[in-house]
């Protein structure tokens, strides 16, 4: 088989990249080691910027976020048993997040592909991208019992962080940057009314909690935990117990709870990988990055990859120019570093570190007042949180 471009991994950022280049015309097939109910079945956040948006319209593939997706203006930073709003409509000239999940992305994203007609291959085990350091390179992977190859023009690694596409690129010819956060994230699913419209980033000396959701009637919860902690260990009660704890009175009073569907713990860390080009080979997404949820920045890091990429194969097909391509690595790294820093400075100001003394805690209120009471700090807060342009 051949196509001009094969894509590993049929996540959001592969799904994007594959459906804007088949509505530009150019071929392509995505593979994945899993199929497709194993992928919907996965349970990931959705807080998606401006420019994701209109990269989903791009790909014909947003009606349904238009439709039930949650448009809001602003969130809550709670602290010292209060509510403090950042007006995010207004401090950024009229621009706003919307809610929806990223399972439901994916789900948009696979429905219209299989509209399209574009070939995708699941289950396809040990996926290797072969030869991108020359001009012809191939896909392997196992299917039915047999070995298939795919010859293409370029490979889009878009397969995360444990896929194959960055462990093929040879050790030396590769830079990665890591921190690793001394605590997770215990997360609940359940289908009851969230306690607030928008969002709330909840500071308490028990520790960070976030009260999400993914629409009107599902609610998504959050509340920091150590890393030895098991989910076995934490009873529905005993978590709405905890996440009352953290959150102002009005809050806690106006919490509605039900039987969880879904409850799991998540390590967080900060993880980039330079370049994001080897020869014919391009990480996309997580495959080259990974930052801490608290910024809601995953998914929307991952389509601005998605965005410079599609803008420079688009250019290399249709005006015989690699200089798309060729800057590919370097303004994706840009955009990457900035919403970096964006995580680690709302994971530091939010959460409760285990050796935080006296001095470090003064700091982080200190921090907390200044930019609640600073139009020009709220300001910069809005503007990393709505997406930094691309």
């Amino acid at each position: 088989m051949r196509t001009q471009i094969a894509i590993i991994g049929s996540g959001p950022s592969g799904l994007l990249l594959g459906q804007l280049l088949t509505e530009a015309g150019i071929d392509n097939v995505i593979l994945d080691r899993v199929g497709k109910d194993y992928i919907l079945g996965r349970v990931r956040a959705g807080v998606l910027e401006e420019g994701t948006v209109r990269l989903l319209d791009e790909a014909r593939s947003a009606a349904r976020l238009h439709a039930e997706g949650l448009p809001h203006n602003g969130f809550s930073l709670a602290f010292d048993g209060r509510d403090h709003r950042i007006d995010l409509y207004g401090l950024t000239a009229g621009k706003r997040v919307t809610v929806y999940g990223q399972t439901e992305v994916t789900r948009d994203l696979m429905e219209q592909r299989e509209a399209s007609g574009a070939l995708t291959i699941y289950d396809a085990a040990d996926v290797t991208p072969h030869d991108f350091d020359g001009r012809t390179p191939f896909v392997s992977y196992e299917k039915d019992g047999a070995t298939q190859r795919i010859d293409c023009d370029f490979i889009a690694g878009c397969d995360g962080f444990h896929g194959a596409s960055r462990k093929a690129v040879p050790e030396k010819a590769i830079r990665t940057f890591e921190k690793i956060y001394p605590f997770g994230w215990l997360g609940l699913l359940a289908d009851v009314a969230p306690v607030n419209h928008e969002l709330i980033y909840a500071n308490h000396p028990r520790g960070f909690a976030l009260c999400s959701m993914r629409s009107v009637t599902r609610s998504r919860y959050y509340i920091q935990c150590s890393l030895d902690q098991k989910v076995e260990d934490w009873s529905d009660d005993r978590f709405w117990d905890e996440l009352r704890r953290r959150l102002p009175a009005h809050h806690a009073e106006a919490l509605k709870t039900a039987s969880s569907f879904e409850k799991s713990i998540a390590p967080l860390r900060s993880f980039v990988a330079e370049p994001m080009r080897f020869g014919r080979l391009f990480l996309v997404g997580d495959a080259a990055h990974i930052v801490p949820p608290t910024g809601a920045k995953g998914l929307n890091l991952a389509a601005s990859d998605v965005h410079y990429l599609f803008e420079g194969l688009r250019e290399f097909y249709g005006d015989r120019s690699s200089v798309g391509i060729d800057a590919y690595s370097q303004k994706a790294l840009a955009r990457v570093w900035k919403a970096v820093r964006f995580s680690w400075w709302m994971t530091t100001m939010m959460h409760r570190f285990p050796d935080t003394g006296d001095f470090d805690q003064k700091i982080q209120e200190a921090e907390l007042d200044y930019l609640t009471h600073s139009r020009a700090a709220s300001t910069a807060l809005a503007e990393n949180y709505v997406g930094l342009p691309f």
